[in-house]
């Protein structure tokens, strides 16, 4: 697992390289739940025309900006995403299809809520975030990640033992017929163990 310094560098080099203008590292202890306590908020700015035609009236424009924004967001947090499961983290991208708003408009964990804690702006009227650099004029996404265990670490932060049974329970008797706790899934995912099988490909 790489240097934690070196890894933020990279990670957002390769946000950059994606398109993020505005990235930043969140501290969500005591917002969010889980191993993941970490979030990584990324905005891009709405080019300025349409949110100068935006003064007069809501465009086709400004319609389709938002949809192609949001899309090149989950292309970015997803990939980031991927890179630091390479490297031995745990990561969710918050995408589109995985954030969903209820009838209030709100969700479990607001990307603007992420962005706040990590430093990108503040919440202003209307509760849009500012930032310095675009004003309100972005959109915003985020993931979240947590790292791996250390002597300190309680068992119940990475694994839920009952959770695990039971799934292991239903995939063996699906494969095999066997009922036990026994399934090896997650070291067969494990980016580690994959690369060790390609390596023993021929």
């Amino acid at each position: 697992m790489q240097n934690i310094s070196l890894l933020k560098k990279d990670l957002f080099s390769m946000l950059k390289k994606k398109g993020a203008k505005l990235m930043g590292v969140a501290d969500l202890t005591g917002i969010v739940k889980g191993s993941m306590q970490t979030g990584i908020s990324v905005a891009v700015p709405i080019p300025k025309h349409i949110v100068r035609d935006l003064q007069t009236a809501p465009t086709k424009e400004y319609y389709d900006a938002y949809y192609s924004l949001n899309t090149q967001l989950d292309e970015i947090v997803t990939s980031d995403a991927e890179f630091l499961t390479d490297q031995g983290y745990h990561a969710q991208a918050n995408t589109t299809n995985v954030v969903k708003a209820n009838e209030d408009w709100r969700t479990p964990l607001p990307h603007k809520t992420v962005a706040t804690r990590a430093g990108l702006g503040w919440i202003g009227k209307s509760c849009l975030l500012v930032t310095r650099e675009y004003g309100s004029a972005v959109r915003l996404s985020s993931l979240l990640t947590g790292t791996l265990w250390t002597p300190k670490t309680e068992r119940e932060t990475l694994f839920h033992k009952e959770d695990c049974k039971k799934m292991q329970i239903q995939r063996m008797k699906q494969a095999t017929g066997i009922e036990t706790d026994l399934c090896g899934l997650c070291f067969a995912v494990c980016p580690y163990t994959k690369k060790y099988l390609k390596e023993g490909q021929r």
